[in-house]
């Protein structure tokens, strides 16, 4: 179980059930994200990762192996993508889920929930599977997106009372799909809700004031020596690093500002990634979920140096399209756009963080906290009730 998700107390609030899985920081994102959201309104809500819970050993080398596939693979991982989309594969395997599905059923039965909320697809197939129709369960069911606009089927092939999307774009290739438009909400991604205020100020890169440079490494670790000592070499530039908790990492990004005889913040696992972020001018890092949510829920342009086939590839996308992103596959390639966006009075990085605004809801998680208490609080739904006062653009108040 995430730290801080603690089980329900005994009180009077609507409870609320969130399912997460480790394959990938997205999810697990999220689901924090709405259970610090879901506390602050006074709900009871836990974190569960079911994966984790029945899974072992499996579990755990199952992450390391998608880890790997995906960093090392990634051609073979976009064909795996583009078959789980094509064919319901997770619906053929759900024999296979049998320990799973009877740990969710004693989990139902045991708390209770009002709301059962799934940040990873498959959980949809084993509420379904347990509930065939919608009025043998008492308890609402949504689904939270953590994709952008390359969506897998997987998301959406399960029953569910709503999807949340984090944004339009997704809210319109979901219907493409065949999703009716009233389960869909457009509430954004339920970043932390430290994003949506006590904003700390960002300094404007003005021709005395150096631009901020947070270069937070979560794949291409070889490389990334390489990239800092490229950075270092920008006069005007104050670079941010962090590493995790990679101490080998930290000691190799010393090395290089110590050869460029520069200095670079540095950070290890921090729980201070919001203001960070909020701070700095731009974000270096790959295409994933959560950091490209956060850095738009931050307002802060991004700099991508991979993009993982499949999920990934939408969320860049949705920063291309909007004018506030760039792919920097080379360390000269990060350095030069940099230079660029800074040049001048750095008008180019101004259209870029205005653009990014328009994108960004850092309300998002006590958004969908509200709108599921909201209706756990009124009455149980079904999949026909929800959504009918919201449109794509509106979502729900």
């Amino acid at each position: 179980m995430p730290a801080g998700a603690g089980p329900f107390p005994l009180r009077g609030m609507p409870k609320v059930l969130l399912l997460t899985a480790g394959y990938g920081e997205g999810h697990n994102a999220a689901a924090r994200g709405l259970h610090t959201a879901l506390s602050e309104l006074g709900s009871e809500s836990e974190i569960l990762d079911l994966f984790a819970m029945t899974g072992g050993a499996f579990y755990e080398r199952s992450r390391r192996d998608y880890i790997n596939l995906i960093n090392h693979a990634p051609g073979l991982w976009a064909a795996v993508f583009r078959l789980i989309d094509a064919v319901p594969v997770v619906s053929w395997a759900l024999p296979l889920f049998g320990k799973m599905q009877n740990a969710l059923a004693r989990i139902l039965k045991d708390k209770q929930p009002d709301a059962v909320v799934s940040v990873y697809p498959v959980y949809g197939y084993l509420v379904e599977r347990l509930f065939p129709r919608r009025s043998q369960r008492s308890f609402a069911f949504h689904t939270v997106v953590t994709d952008s606009i390359t969506i897998n089927s997987v998301w959406h092939r399960c029953a569910s009372d709503s999807f949340f999307v984090p944004n339009e774009h997704s809210a319109r290739v979901m219907m493409h799909a065949g999703v009716p438009e009233g389960r869909l909400r457009v509430l954004g991604f339920p970043v932390q809700p430290r994003y949506a205020r006590d904003r700390p100020a960002r300094p404007d890169p003005a021709p005395d004031q150096p631009p901020r440079i947070l270069y937070m490494i979560n794949a291409g670790k070889d490389q990334a020596p390489r990239i800092v000592s490229r950075l270092l070499k920008i006069e005007r530039l104050r670079l941010t690093v962090t590493v995790g908790r990679d101490e080998k990492l930290r000691g190799r990004v010393e090395a290089a500002a110590k050869a460029a005889g520069r200095s670079v913040e540095i950070h290890g696992w921090t729980e201070q990634m919001p203001e960070l972020l909020m701070t700095h001018h731009l974000l270096i890092g790959k295409a994933g979920g959560a950091a490209v949510q956060e850095a738009i829920a931050a307002r802060t342009p991004m700099l991508i140096t991979q993009v993982v086939p499949g999920q990934e590839e939408g969320n860049a996308q949705l920063l291309f399209e909007n004018g506030c992103g760039a792919l920097c596959e080379t360390p000269e390639a990060l350095a030069t756009t940099i230079e660029r966006l800074f040049a001048g009075d750095a008008a180019e990085w101004r259209a870029w963080e205005r653009a990014i605004g328009g994108l960004s809801k850092p309300d998002a998680a006590l958004r969908i906290a509200g709108a599921l208490l909201k209706e756990a609080g009124e009455r149980p739904i079904s999949s026909a009730d929800v959504g009918h006062s919201a449109g794509i653009s509106s979502g729900c108040a």
